[in-house]
């Protein structure tokens, strides 16, 4: 898509209520994204306190001696460990650490600004999660009745999805 220092990544916040299948939609975007040779990477919205180092191993020691970022490099993957800061967006979380990938599919982050895709299955019985001024610029679903001023994907349209993450509305 191009070159790391000439563009930020493209955002994308990919929405929805718990088991709507957002984690499911993410897998098979990163698959057919990487298919067409575009540099994907993520961000995972946790809402529960999540352990991201084991006590006692060397990242953990060095980020309690006072390291703002701890990193792990193996073979085949490397792992960073940072401080929260107050730059929590994912536009903000991209541009610190993602500017290496086209595209970044940021999974939760439904009250966050930015460029949203709502899963929403008729099964799950629940409203939209974000409207249109909340940053909604797409939706994936089986319900056409919900905003039908804005595109609509079927669930498993995953080609067109991909295809709407790359040429749809970015301010980017």
């Amino acid at each position: 898509m191009g070159d790391a220092a000439s563009m930020k990544p493209r955002v994308i916040s990919i929405v929805g209520h718990s088991g709507a299948g957002k984690t499911s939609l993410v897998e098979k975007l990163i698959r057919e994204l990487c298919g067409k040779n575009v540099r994907v990477a993520t961000i995972k919205h946790a809402h529960h306190k999540v352990e991201l180092d084991t006590p006692g191993k060397d990242s953990r020691r060095f980020k309690e001696a006072g390291a703002v970022m701890s990193m792990l490099l193996t073979r085949d993957a490397l792992q960073l460990v940072a401080d929260a800061v107050e730059d929590r967006e994912p536009e903000q979380l991209a541009a610190r650490f993602l500017g290496e990938a086209d595209v970044v599919l940021a999974e939760g982050f439904s009250h966050a600004a930015g460029r949203k895709i709502e899963v929403l299955r008729r099964e799950c019985g629940q409203p939209p999660r974000c409207t249109i001024d909340d940053g909604l610029i797409a939706i994936v679903t089986d319900m056409d009745e919900v905003y039908p001023q804005i595109p609509h994907f079927e669930l498993e349209d995953i080609a067109g999805i991909a295809q709407f993450v790359l040429t749809g509305p970015h301010d980017n």
